[in-house]
């Protein structure tokens, strides 16, 4: 007969939610290492799968060409992926709950534009113009949200029409020569393509990383332990914040060795930070939770009284302006607003990057930093085909099978996480 283990008389109660697993209580390293090997197992991978194929693309075209680690490209590699990895934070957002938007290369498409005509033809000035595009962006998003809501048609459809519809749109106000030559002086150019961050603001910017990273943490521990629920240790978080702080320092410091033409871009601070604030309000804030909700289960969230429809269109209307504000970094990064904007494979990337990045295409699992870890992902596969000067073809079949792959991943994931739910 197996005896059943107990817990001492003297020893201190079990969080609430560890109150099945008494003798697991991660409060110490090596449970901490534990609890994260057994949430492996039941296939809670998190962006694990994501950093080790990062890791491994790095390596693999450092051996094939040593230009592809050097600050310059990799500066050159953070400013290109910028534009995209916007428009991809809409993406998260949506699909989150279940949903998809085809449209959103169309819609960075005609931000663009309206950029290069007013600016070039209308001559008004670039902060009125960026206002006017974002507008535009969530004007579209709105009706989106506005027919999903109202009328139940799928948000595939109703994208695919606004793909189509905006395209026309752009195609008008290009007008017969389809380009737009956008100049170098003009602020948006600088701020998408040129300018780079002073060092000494780059090195403030990790400390502010680093010392918010400790607090929400710390914040977070004692909300849990207030609320009788586990929570990690200090000794953890503190260790944690200081290898952030550490690693964000060298990564700073080696770009800046490339000169002048090199460092942390202005665009790639604003795209890290927009990130940064839409996971405090997807983790932080009753909305995002509602996010959440929405996305795992929308007729539990309903009855438990979240305002389903407001959620939808707010989400619809965040994923078109990201989009509108992609658009308009793509235009500053080319100098020029064209037919290519936002068309091909702009799309796609976007898409691809935000479940590359770990964001579930079944909705209610994901993280705002998939879209920085997908894009990353991506851009790396074509600034290293291009360095061995191979055809875009091989970048097409080589994206595609990573996006297989994390599908593929995804689904094992789920499986994993529905059977441990049974046992």
């Amino acid at each position: 007969m197996t005896q059943t283990p107990t817990v001492p008389m003297d020893s201190p109660p079990a969080p609430s939610d560890l109150q099945d697993e008494r003798l697991i209580r991660p409060t110490g390293a090596r449970d901490t290492f534990t609890a994260q090997i057994k949430r492996i197992r039941t296939g809670d991978l998190g962006s694990l799968p994501v950093i080790v194929g990062l890791v491994i693309i790095f390596v693999i075209f450092q051996i094939l060409n040593n230009a592809f680690l050097g600050p310059q490209n990799l500066s050159d590699l953070l400013v290109g992926a910028t534009s995209i990895g916007v428009t991809a934070i809409g993406i998260v957002l949506v699909l989150l709950l279940g949903q998809i938007d085809l449209s959103v290369g169309s819609m960075a498409g005609l931000s663009s534009a309206i950029f290069g005509v007013l600016l070039t033809q209308a001559h008004w000035p670039e902060w009125v113009i960026v206002v006017v595009a974002l507008a535009a962006g969530a004007l579209v998003g709105l009706l989106y949200g506005f027919l999903f809501v109202r009328f139940g048609v799928p948000s595939f459809v109703i994208t695919l029409a606004g793909l189509l519809a905006l395209l026309g749109a752009q195609l008008a106000l290009l007008g017969a020569s389809g380009t737009i030559n956008i100049p170098f002086t003009t602020g948006l150019v600088a701020f998408s393509l040129l300018d780079y961050v002073p060092s000494w603001l780059a090195y403030v910017l990790a400390v502010i990383a680093a010392g918010g990273y400790l607090w929400s943490s710390l914040s977070r521990s004692r909300k849990r332990t207030k609320a009788g629920l586990s929570s990690p240790g200090p000794t953890g978080t503190l260790v944690k914040a200081a290898i952030l702080l550490v690693a964000l320092g060298a990564i700073i410091a080696y770009l800046n060795t490339g000169g002048n033409t090199a460092g942390v871009g202005d665009s790639f601070v604003m795209f890290v930070i927009l990130i940064v604030i839409m996971n405090y309000v997807l983790t932080r804030t009753r909305w995002g939770r509602s996010v959440y909700a929405v996305g795992g289960n929308v007729e539990a969230a309903r009855r438990a009284g979240i305002k389903v429809n407001r959620v939808y269109i707010v989400v619809f209307v965040l994923t078109s302006t990201f989009a509108a504000l992609g658009g308009l970094l793509y235009a500053g990064h080319l100098g020029s607003a064209g037919l290519d904007s936002g068309s091909g494979d702009y799309n796609l990337d976007a898409i691809a990057a935000a479940v590359i990045g770990g964001t579930s295409l079944f909705g209610g699992r994901g993280s705002a930093w998939s879209a920085l870890l997908g894009i990353l992902v991506i851009w790396s596969i074509s600034n290293g085909l291009s360095l061995l000067s191979l055809d875009s073809s091989v970048r097409f079949m080589i994206t595609g099978g990573v996006l297989l792959l994390a599908v593929i991943v995804d689904s094992l994931s789920r499986r994993s996480r529905a059977a441990a739910g049974r046992a």
